[in-house]
This record gives structure tokens, sequence and C-alpha cells, in this order.
């Protein structure tokens, strides 16, 4: 009984940690990073810049849907006695599952690249691509390759059972690997929005982090996805008569 309880104990700890390093990067970006425009490009910075912002972000983004299956990971390690080696392979996961995030960052990178120039070449046809881009995140959405990422996400046994065989020291690194690229798989869609919206869209940000949380946590969330994809669907329809629904993707006028 005593082992469980303290297991139990750590469980809880572990999700605690996770939205406490969240609530921390949600703070570091708002009164850090407040004052970017959420205008086109990359915020002004260089690969590794951005980089570091986007890790960031995606700290504060993923993390809270995270916390479930650390939770059972830290089931499958129970032998592990020494709160101090759970601590830390228990951050080794959290690492590789930000690393597949990282990756996807270069990705984001050259894509609000991209929107800067369209944006700045080609101001009209600019809108008529994001709509395109929101209609294509929003199909996505409703497509089978989107639910069988989520079902993984939300299965997180399923999951362990496959990363059960792993070996060797970076074992964990890999086991967050593993789930982020299903996580990747999942969510690159609406990742592609906060490009169209802005890389520093506050506020976009705050509602794609509570989405992302809820497709994976909540009993609805699959029913959820479907709604937002057509929501992103009608929302594309708005955008070529109303381009500053997207300032990721329109220059701000000259004061």
């Amino acid at each position: 009984m005593p082992g469980r309880a303290g297991l139990s104990v750590s469980h809880h700890a572990a999700e605690v940690a996770l939205i406490g390093c969240a609530a921390l990067a949600w703070y570091l970006t708002v009164s850090g990073l407040a004052d970017m425009s959420a205008g086109p490009g990359t915020m002004g910075l260089e690969l590794w810049g951005f980089l570091g912002v986007w890790t960031l972000m995606m700290a504060a983004m993923m993390l809270p849907s995270l916390a479930p299956l650390t939770s059972t990971y830290l089931r499958t390690i129970r032998a592990v006695r020494s709160p101090r080696t759970r601590g830390i392979r228990t951050t080794g996961l959290v690492l590789g599952y930000l690393l597949t995030w990282i990756g996807f960052g270069v990705i984001a990178y050259a894509a609000a690249a991209l929107a800067a120039l369209l944006a700045q070449d080609a101001p009209d046809a600019a809108p008529w691509v994001g709509a395109g881009v929101l209609a294509v995140a929003g199909a996505y959405q409703l497509t089978p390759l989107k639910d069988f990422c989520l079902r993984h996400c939300r299965s997180p046994v399923a999951f362990l059972l496959h990363a059960s065989g792993y070996k060797g020291r970076l074992r964990d690194v890999r086991v967050g690997l593993y789930h982020g690229v299903y996580c990747v798989g999942c969510c690159w869609g609406l990742m592609v929005v906060l490009v169209a919206v802005g890389v520093m869209n506050l506020a976009w940000m705050a509602v794609l982090t509570g989405v992302i949380f809820l497709e994976k946590t909540w009993k609805y969330g699959p029913f959820l996805s479907r709604v937002t994809g057509v929501a992103l669907i009608v929302f594309a329809l708005f955008v070529p008569a109303h381009p500053e629904l997207l300032p990721g993707l329109v220059m701000s006028a000259p004061m």
C-alpha cells in the first residue's frame, strides 16, 4: 500500500509539474513576446531564435495534453523505486516529445518566411492562398489519418505497449519522439493555421490550445475535431473578402 500511495503521488506530481511548466511557458510567452507583431514572417528572428520561441510556444500549448500519457507512463516504470530516476526518465520523455515539435518548427519557420514574401510581393493573392490553407487544415480534421493519429493520442495504453520494448539509455527520449510523431500528425493542420493568423497571435494560440487539449482528453474530443474542421472551412470562405482576418498573410498598413 505505501508503495502504491507513493506511486500515486508521483503520478499527480508529474501532472502538476507539466501543468506548471506549461503555465510558466505561457507567462514567458505573454510577458516577453506580447509586444511582437502578429503579422507575417518570423518575428524578425533567424532560424535558431525562431526555434527557441517556437519551443516555448509548443511547451505552453502542448504540455497540458501530455499529462495523461505521462501519468500512464509512470505506471509502466513503477518498478523504479528512486523518485530521482523516475523524474529523469519522465524528463527524457518530455524532451523527446518536444524534439518532434522543434523539428516541425523548421517547417513552420519556412512557412512563416514564405508567408511574409507572399504578403509583400503578392498581396492580392495572399488572402486566397490563406483561404486555401485554412480549407486544407479544416479538411484534414475530417480525414481518417487525423482520426488515426488522434486515437493514438487518446489511447496511451496501446502506445505504451508498443514502446515497452525500447531499451538503452535513450529509451525514454525515443518514447517521447514516437508519441510526438503521432501528435504532429494529429495537430499539424492547427499549427499551419497558427502561421496563417500570425505566429505570435496570442488569442489564436489560446483557442488552439483549448481545442488540442479537449480533442485529446474530452470524451467528445473526436466530435470536437470534426466541428473544428467544419468551422475552419467556413472561416476560409470569409477570408478573400476580409483579408485582415489573416494577419499572418497581410502586411500592416504604414502609419
